[in-house]
């Protein structure tokens, strides 16, 4: 056999090859695809705030790249009695998976309920780690505030009175309060000498701030949990002629957060992978239900969980020099 017949059939095998090859990479593909009918429920609370956009964006986003329905329901402000309502109404429309937003453990016997009824279900954000979700999706709370502590020990240099405005009685703000005085712990220099209580709503946060403030004259920095204890910060130090001089950190990167971060009134803002929360939430509940990983012959019948216990998302660091970008992706978001 000559030598071109020999290069020729090479040719045909490598060719035969490649095409068996794109077709195992297309069925794959249509392998990922899920069905039109296949319901995905998120369910959250304070939907009205506008941390939740990219949540909204990312859920429908994600659900039309893998051919599925997705559905976000629940009240619009903190309402945890509301949002297990809505909770119980999904796990009646039997969908394929629900995210929840795991603000409060009141919600682990809905989400045991769901679970009992064969319905998979990641927390996103809070998280409910004793009931039987199977994946915790998000930030670690303790470290967005001690990463908050470290950044406002760097810029008062090492020392100062620094007050916290957090939400307290609720767990993830307790641990990100927690994690702030951690933080602050590497800075002998630092004192908090105040906490105030926003309960989440902007015109207590800005008289808990100015009362802070007129307490604390010499106070150097305000180290803020939620968006809320932001705006009510900086509110607080414009009126009282002191933008700039008291640092103000604050936690999420809705635009009136960012706008203030623009203009220099806050020193900076934390901000959690809210987007990639509900791409990877989404993700987990698909797989169980299309490539589950073998770790037994029958994951459900062994009563084994083979997703990830926990993915844990980024933290992200918001200030003048890249304070653009988040703005644009909010209004990509909108």
């Amino acid at each position: 056999m000559s030598r071109r017949i020999l290069l020729v059939l090479a040719v045909v095998v490598a060719l035969g090859a490649l095409m068996t090859f794109g077709n195992a990479v297309k069925a794959d593909a249509q392998a990922l695809k899920g069905s039109p009918n296949e319901e995905y429920i998120a369910v959250t609370c304070m939907g009205n705030l506008e941390y939740f956009s990219a949540h909204k964006f990312a859920w429908k986003w994600m659900g039309d790249q893998l051919g599925v329905k997705t559905s976000y329901i629940g009240p619009a402000e903190y309402d945890v009695p509301g949002e297990i309502a809505a909770f119980d109404q999904a796990i009646a429309r039997k969908p394929a998976g629900i995210v929840c937003f795991g603000v409060d453990e009141s919600l682990k016997p809905s989400i045991d309920k769901a679970v009992a009824a064969g319905i998979p279900v990641a927390t996103i954000s809070g998280d409910v780690p004793d009931s039987k979700r199977s994946t915790f999706v998000g930030t670690n709370q303790h470290d967005l505030g001690y990463f908050g502590g470290q950044k406002i020990g760097e810029v008062l240099g090492g020392k100062g009175d620094v007050a916290i405005l957090t939400i307290s009685g609720v767990g993830m703000f307790d641990q990100r309060e927690q994690g702030f005085r951690e933080g602050f712990g590497t800075y002998p220099g630092i004192k908090v000498v105040q906490t105030g209580d926003t309960k989440a709503d902007t015109v207590t946060a800005i008289n808990v701030a100015k009362a802070i403030l007129q307490r604390f004259p010499n106070l150097s920095a305000f180290a803020c949990t939620d968006s809320t204890g932001g705006i009510a910060a900086a509110t607080a130090v414009s009126e009282a002629g002191k933008a700039g001089k008291v640092k103000v950190v604050s936690m999420d990167r809705n635009s009136d957060v960012l706008e203030k971060v623009r203009s220099g009134v806050l020193f900076g803002t934390i901000a959690q992978d809210d987007c990639a929360e509900m791409v990877w939430g989404l993700l987990v509940l698909f797989s169980k239900k299309h490539f589950d990983p073998l770790l037994t012959s029958n994951n459900a019948k062994a009563g084994v969980d083979a997703a990830p216990a926990n993915i844990f998302t980024s933290i992200s660091w918001v200030d003048k020099s890249n304070v653009q970008y988040f703005l644009d992706a909010n209004k990509l978001y909108k």
